[in-house]
């Protein structure tokens, strides 16, 4: 069929076609988003879960709803190497230029003045002022160099400016897994003050499995800080609509036994889903796609993840990197004992403590519960077997 037509998106954080599955999760952002507007607390959100399952797909639609109702908003990607407070200044630039303007109130103009302390104190090269004379104005302060004191400062006369307006700050972080201890403690220290000052401001938090634990152990009471949503994997049926929905909209149909095969080999993982469905497409001639039609495109797909999605990250870790997860692979995906890891790499288990510290820091593997390790992506434990097949 025509590749052009094609509905189906693999990609990070892509918005597919039909968004299936999330109703709950989105309907919570609704909520909250209306409560800030209306004057209401809202508490911050942390989605967590394995690679491929969506987190980075609900977190752009939750800035898109915000958007949407002028709200302000820091969509930003914890990555190693920037700084959250960079990364931050950085994403609040364009919004904060778009209400820059002479006729600003005076809640603004300290908001866009304590932005630009904010940015100042790590870079004070070309300094905010967006045209505007900021010189009487209150604000700033937000240039402590102790970033949990500037971020809340800046929080807060961020969310006093959006609420003159009757709409809120939102704060979204992806891969927050990645952040340092000292950014998780500054970011629960501002959501804490914020929901416990009213303050018109939402956060949303999207990151791996190792999330939750990370929050705790910077502060011990974002347990009842945070609302914790576990986003998995999509049930049989709804995978079958994230399958069967976008092809519907271009008029074109699966055979039953072409879906039931296609969503049996994704497992109900939506990355896998859009990868799948759009190789299938691209196999049929006609206007419907058939079981030779998703064999055929499940293999191109498999073969399209085992060189990107899964090669990417088996290519990060090192020889002896590779070796442990070699030895967690035989347990499949559903998780491995640390004890009998060392014991099939013929090695004490504290000798093989770098290499567990280095996977899981490179986002490869995470600590479910205490002496077991887990791949953080779906599948991974197959392709290492593939990988070992071949060699």
């Amino acid at each position: 069929m025509d590749p052009v037509s094609n509905p189906y998106v693999p990609g990070a954080g892509r918005r597919p076609a039909a968004l299936v599955g999330r109703d709950a999760q989105l309907r919570a952002w609704q909520v909250a988003v209306r409560r800030v507007g209306r004057g209401r607390s809202a508490q911050p959100v942390v989605l967590y879960g394995l690679r491929g399952v969506g987190k980075t797909v609900l977190l752009n639609r939750f800035a898109v709803e915000a958007r949407g109702l002028g709200w302000i908003v820091a969509q930003v990607e914890a990555a190693a190497g920037k700084p959250l407070r960079h990364a931050m200044a950085d994403a609040l630039h364009a919004p904060l230029a778009d209400r820059a303007r002479p006729s600003a109130g005076q809640r603004l103009l300290k908001a866009i003045k304590t932005a630009a302390s904010f940015r100042a104190s790590l870079d004070s090269s070309g300094a905010w002022t967006f045209g505007l004379d900021l010189t009487e104005s209150p604000g700033g302060g937000a240039d402590t160099g102790a970033l949990e004191t500037d971020l809340t400062t800046l929080v807060r006369d961020l969310s006093d400016a959006a609420g003159d307006d009757g709409v809120g700050l939102a704060l979204l972080v992806d891969e927050a897994q990645d952040l340092t201890r000292d950014e998780l403690v500054a970011l629960c220290s501002a959501a804490h003050r914020a929901s416990q000052e009213d303050w018109a401001v939402l956060v949303a938090l999207a990151g791996l499995p190792s999330l939750p634990r990370l929050l705790a152990e910077a502060k011990s009471y974002s347990e009842r800080l945070f609302t914790f949503d576990h986003v998995e994997q999509l049930s049989i049926a709804q995978a079958r609509r994230a399958l069967v929905e976008p092809a519907a909209a271009e008029q074109v149909s699966w055979d039953d036994d072409a879906a039931d095969f296609t969503v049996a080999r994704t497992a109900g993982y939506p990355y896998f889903i859009q990868q799948f469905g759009q190789e299938a497409w691209n196999e049929a001639t006609g206007s419907t796609i058939t079981h030779s039609d998703a064999r055929a495109g499940a293999a191109r797909g498999q073969a399209a993840l085992d060189h990107g999605f899964f090669r990417s990250r088996w290519d990060r870790a090192t020889r002896a990197e590779q070796a442990y997860m070699q030895a967690m692979s035989v347990d499949g995906d559903g998780g491995s004992s640390s004890g009998e890891v060392a014991d099939r790499l013929g090695r004490a288990a504290s000798a093989l403590g770098p290499a567990r510290s280095n996977l899981i820091a490179k986002g490869l593997i995470y600590a479910p519960e205490h002496g077991v390790v887990a791949f953080t992506v779906p599948g991974m434990a197959a392709f290492i077997s593939r990988e070992r097949d071949v060699a």
